[in-house]
């Protein structure tokens, strides 16, 4: 699909979903919720997930509407024992985002600007050096935080286990 179909049809935005450690009787689950957050059939290519026996992984590149990224997460949180990310990358239009998902650590959402790179809003960085002044936990903690360093060591085994996976690319249907 070309740039000028792609923004009749209301294509805004691009992303991945990264599934880094499902069960198997999870699976078509998720394949089932991503499908209807994006509007077509979805048939992921599962593949054992060597971090976690008994788990496996698979690998989406999307487009869709700009939010569709907060849409997929929304569909998969909270279900226990499955692990992943989505990114939704930036456009002319808005920002990037980043959210990671483990069971016992909850969503991670970061800002991303046109690189990548996490933007931390002055407010919540100014909270952090409030928080750290007044001696809750020292500055680099609260950094850490908001950085989402947790999630990045418990996901960090998974992405790596993944390496050399299959993508496949789904549009979104408006």
């Amino acid at each position: 699909m070309n740039q000028m179909a792609s923004m009749a049809t209301g294509v805004a935005s691009r992303g991945v979903l990264l599934v880094h450690a499902a069960p198997s009787a999870l699976c078509p689950h998720v394949e089932w919720a991503v499908a209807g957050v994006l509007g077509v059939p979805v048939d992921l290519s599962w593949t054992p997930q060597p971090a976690r026996a008994g788990a496996y992984r698979a690998e989406l590149s999307w487009e869709g509407p700009v939010g569709t990224s907060a849409r997929l997460v929304s569909a998969l949180r909270g279900w226990e024992r499955l692990l992943f990310e989505v990114t939704e990358d930036s456009t002319g239009s808005s920002e990037g985002a980043r959210y990671s998902c483990t069971p016992d650590l909850g969503v991670y959402h970061a800002v991303t600007g046109l690189h990548g790179d996490i933007m931390i809003p002055e407010d919540r960085l100014r909270a952090a050096v409030v928080k750290a002044a007044i001696g809750d936990l020292p500055l680099i903690v609260e950094i850490d935080k908001l950085l989402g360093k947790a999630w990045d060591e418990a996901l960090e085994p998974f992405r790596y286990a993944g390496d050399g996976a299959p993508v496949r690319w789904l549009h979104h249907v408006v």
